[in-house]
């Protein structure tokens, strides 16, 4: 049986506007209408996988249950990072965790972010290099190259190998200049490096021991000392704060010597760009990629994207560009400069912009809201709460609240009075009441919120019982 470890972590700034620290591309459905995280967990649930273990950060871990819990899948664990701290701590921390029950089980670890087109191929690959991770290999599935990638490390074999056959990995290759790489694509002795692994978990903790014996002390005591909440498993955070941030290729797989490879060429992206992006969502005739409500008149090699519900998007003349829209941000750029998009996100995050990081949709354990109008003194949303969901019994010092029931029915708390309230009617919450929302039913509650008041910030929240176990600080 092989536990597979999905990777939840990172800010995707390369696909901004869509991926944003507070809601990364991981969780975004760039292709298709699943996320890239939902597809990575149901490529690995199938005959001989263990159900999958996830880590992932604290803001995350219920954007995670809720999309495994969309596509049926529930997780053997998940792991909560106090910090992030790179890969290596992330996989010893499961490693670690894995060891408890099964010491010498197979684990796969895999980030949760790349898009495998053909499954099936992708698991055969996976069970050509278990007999290999059996007799204590670590294995790496390397890409064929399709093309002189400098954006990726690359993995130099020790021999050409054919799909699918295991081969000893001379080494990994930092990312290329041109030149460097055009001349590894016609060796036709390199792969690109996927970052996806299987070994034993014994055979992996030794190599940490060996390699990098600076981790166990820190993340062993992290995990031992982690908390159970809610379902989810916090690592301790003194000690996970102790642990050094490095990748598991700098400390491990670059200097072990027990290393295969398996090559893998029916088809992958990690989506590192909006022209990737725009490959996989199949390009027309004239090599034109458009999602949602877009369209292009008399252009050429361009992506259009509105990816807000009743945003109309037209390019007219436009030639290899990308644009994307959003109801509060729209990026357009040449094609070309499709790896630069990041540094719209630092420029952003200088001047003070929410929509350098924060998603207009925020993501709770209960739902979800997005602001609907925003300005001096008044703020309107749209809320979502899940069926048997509620927000915490709260109170606020500077405004007032007026909840529309939209669909569904919601049980209401004013102070001490309890109602349901169903489509079309409505409640006022006045200032400092002490007050909450619940959804009773079994279909989602949708209402409209409108606040009044001198601020309107998520931080005027007095928190007095809350069912996610959030504390004082915490949002929504």
């Amino acid at each position: 049986m092989i536990t597979p470890l999905l990777l939840v972590g990172g800010s995707g700034t390369r696909l901004w506007p869509l991926s944003r620290k507070s809601y990364p591309k991981q969780f975004a459905p760039l292709i298709g209408e699943e996320s890239l995280f939902q597809g990575s967990a149901k490529r690995l649930s199938a005959d001989g996988f263990a159900p999958p273990v996830v880590i992932t950060g604290s803001d995350y871990r219920f954007i995670v249950t809720e999309q495994l819990a969309a596509v049926g899948i529930d997780p053997g664990a998940i792991l909560i990072e106090p910090e992030a701290r790179n890969t290596a701590p992330a996989v010893l921390s499961a490693a670690l965790h894995i060891a408890r029950t099964d010491p010498d089980g197979l684990m796969l670890v895999a980030p949760s972010d790349h898009v495998v087109p053909n499954p099936a191929a992708f698991r055969a690959a996976v069970a050509a290099g278990v007999p290999a991770a059996e007799a204590g290999q670590i294995v790496t599935f390397g890409i064929r190259p399709t093309h002189a990638e400098t954006g990726y490390g690359w993995l130099e074999l020790s021999a050409a190998a054919a799909e699918g056959e295991p081969v000893a990995l001379k080494r990994f290759v930092e990312k290329p200049n041109r030149e460097k790489a055009e001349a590894m694509l016609a060796a036709g002795s390199y792969l690109w490096n996927a970052g996806i692994f299987l070994f034993k978990v014994s055979t992996i903790l030794d190599a940490f021991q060996a390699l990098a014996p600076d981790l166990m002390e820190p993340v062993t005591r992290a995990v031992a000392d982690a908390k159970s909440d809610l379902g989810f498993l916090r690592l301790d955070p003194a000690a996970f704060a102790r642990a050094p941030s490095i990748s598991i290729d700098y400390a491990v797989m670059e200097r072990a010597s027990n290393l295969t490879a398996v090559p893998f060429g029916a088809g992958w992206s990690d989506l590192g760009g909006w022209d990737m992006v725009a490959k996989e969502m199949g390009p027309d005739a004239r090599g034109n990629s458009l999602g949602g409500e877009a369209t292009a008149i008399d252009c050429d090699g361009t992506l259009l994207r509105s990816d807000s519900d009743g945003l109309q998007l037209v390019g007219i003349g436009l030639k290899e560009v990308i644009a994307v829209a959003m109801n509060d941000a729209v990026l357009v750029a040449d094609k070309s400069r499709a790896q630069d998009v990041k540094l719209a996100v630092e420029a952003l995050k200088k001047k003070g912009a929410r929509q350098a990081e924060t998603f207009p949709r925020d993501h709770r354990p209960w739902g979800w809201f997005e602001t609907l109008a925003l300005a001096d003194r008044f703020q309107v949303k749209r809320i979502v709460v899940h069926p048997g969901a509620a927000l915490s019994l709260q109170s606020h010092v500077h405004r007032s609240e007026h909840w529309i029931v939209v669909s569904g029915t919601a049980r209401v708390t004013v102070n001490d009075d309890v109602r349901l309230v169903t489509e079309n009617q409505s409640v006022y919450i006045p200032l400092g009441a002490i007050h909450r929302m619940e959804n009773p039913g079994k279909v989602p509650m949708v209402l409209i919120e409108v606040q009044t008041g001198a601020y309107l910030g998520e931080d005027d929240i007095i928190r007095y019982e809350d069912i996610y176990s959030r504390g004082q600080g915490a949002k929504g």
